[in-house]
């Protein structure tokens, strides 16, 4: 009987791949590890309303993979990404000091998700991307552009905290680059 558990252990032990649980249809986690550099906050007064994003991305399960050995491993969700991005940039910008809404508002914000996914090779690398508008009360657009930031870290190999944790960075990189940004802040301090 030891012998056979010896044998099985050996086995799994030469078989790396029996080992590796695939991250296939995993929820994504709101991870942040990085601080929102906000910039200046000469629109605070304004009201804001996000809209739910669009996912325009090709393969909208794949945002992320492994590629340290010859057969790729990929991290894939069910999750509404472009859900996920829309709110948690709310929730960024609730943390600047700027006032978001759920009714009526001087601007909405909509957005295509083009880009979120996180590459692993020696470092996890990830860059999110999303095409913005804003508009004001009536309709009409004020301010149209992309929006996009990164991320890399170190960590184990295909981990999914680290995952959580770059792709999370990356949004909130994001969002950085967005409050800095003059245009943008222009847009919003419209009235």
């Amino acid at each position: 009987m030891r012998a056979l558990l010896a044998l099985m252990l050996v086995s799994v032990a030469l078989d790396g791949h029996a080992k590796t649980v695939l991250l296939t249809h995993m929820p994504l986690q709101w991870r942040p590890t990085s601080e929102l550099a906000s910039g200046t906050t000469d629109m605070d007064a304004t009201t804001i309303r996000f809209e739910t994003f669009q996912d325009v991305r090709n393969d909208k399960e794949k945002v992320g993979e492994n590629l340290e050995d010859d057969a790729p491993k990929t991290f894939t969700t069910t999750d509404d990404v472009g859900a996920f991005v829309s709110s948690h940039m709310r929730q960024l910008f609730d943390r600047a000091g700027l006032k978001t809404v759920d009714g009526d508002a001087a601007v909405t914000i909509k957005g295509e998700v083009r880009q979120f996914f996180a590459r692993e090779t020696s470092t996890y690398n990830s860059q999110v991307e999303v095409q913005l508008t804003v508009m004001d009360r009536d309709g009409n657009t004020i301010w149209k552009g992309l929006a996009s930031g990164e991320a890399t870290r170190f960590g184990r190999s295909y981990k999914i905290e680290n995952y959580y944790e770059v792709l999370s960075d990356a949004v909130v990189n994001t969002v950085s680059s967005m409050l800095r940004s003059a245009e943008f802040r222009k847009a919003l301090s419209r009235r």
